[in-house]
């Protein structure tokens, strides 16, 4: 008798993990959570599954290909385009391209020197 109240004793108190801190770390599912939005960022920044490896180095690579999947297909449904990523590898913002400036002085005020 003695033994089967040990046996329901352990399984409520195993029952309780999850109250007392010893389920699965909450970290582990944040991680998961932030691999799967850079897969769908990278998706959504037109950017290839490979490229968005390249680019993440360190981050699980299932889950960011469960992001950059669960995108496309919402993108797909949704007949949406994709926005071309204004950063570029290195991470800084792409430089935009110099623009010439040509002035124009007046002829009045552009003599001609002469020696």
């Amino acid at each position: 008798m003695s033994r089967h109240l040990l046996i329901i004793f352990m399984a409520m108190l195993l029952s309780a993990c999850d109250m007392l801190g010893l389920g699965p770390d909450p970290r582990i599912a944040q991680k998961e959570a932030d691999a799967k939005a850079v897969g769908a960022a990278c998706r959504n920044g037109l950017r290839s599954i490979e490229d968005c490896y390249a680019l993440n180095k360190g981050v699980n690579k299932a889950s960011i290909y469960a992001g950059w999947l669960e995108m496309d297909a919402y993108m797909r449904e949704n007949k949406l385009e994709g926005q071309r990523s204004e950063i570029n590898p290195s991470g800084t913002a792409q430089p935009e391209a110099p623009v010439e400036e040509i002035i124009n002085e007046p002829k009045s005020k552009a003599k001609a020197v002469t020696h």
